[in-house]
């Protein structure tokens, strides 16, 4: 709505009139009717989308972005399979923890070994600890324990930059099924790395 009707204030200090296909000269009436319409099938395909993404949840297929030690399986929508090589680095940083290594000191030694990291060029703390609100960063990735999470974090559109942001959801809200095939950490050392991050 508001995106229509300032185009439309735009366009007419400009002199410059909206021609409909099928309404004729757009005036303020049929801007503030066609901005609504728009806005409530706009909200009403993200309801829609996340329905859906609910759904993927439900079927025990995945509906978030990549995630480290996984790959999408082709033609296979949501379902996931484990990368080995990254799957080891995992456990690697999984035995560590719960060893009693801090992130910065495990960051170090694969920066050291030059492996390379889920994003960018180095390891570092946040990548291991992540942030326990958010349900963040490797050691909460529950994946890797052979869950499934989803609806951690809703997305909002700053109204002024129009760049999205995350914001948390309340843990009641998250969504989770249990998918075995996609474990990676074994139990009593996830347990473990969890009960010292506590």
């Amino acid at each position: 709505m508001e995106d229509l009707a300032g185009i439309h204030k735009r366009l007419s200090f400009q002199g410059i009139e909206i021609q409909a296909v099928h309404d004729g000269t757009a005036d303020s009436i049929l801007i503030g009717i066609r901005g609504l319409v728009g806005q409530m099938q706009r909200e009403d395909g993200a309801k829609k989308v996340r329905r859906g993404m609910a759904g993927v949840i439900r079927d025990g297929r995945h509906a978030g972005g990549r995630a480290y030690g996984y790959r999408t399986v082709p033609g296979k929508p949501g379902e996931l399979e484990i990368v080995e090589d990254e799957a080891t680095i995992i456990r690697r940083i999984f035995a560590a923890y719960a060893a009693g290594r801090g992130p910065r000191e495990i960051a170090q030694d694969l920066n050291r070994g030059n492996i390379r990291p889920p994003r960018g060029r180095r390891w570092n703390a946040s990548t291991i600890n992540g942030n326990a609100k958010r349900g963040t960063g490797l050691i909460f990735n529950e994946l890797y324990a052979g869950r499934i999470v989803w609806n951690k974090v809703r997305m909002v559109k700053d109204p002024d930059t129009g760049k999205r942001l995350s914001r948390p959801n309340p843990r009641e809200e998250w969504q989770s099924i249990d998918a075995p095939q996609l474990r990676i950490v074994e139990q009593s050392v996830w347990e473990q790395a969890h009960a010292l991050k506590d």
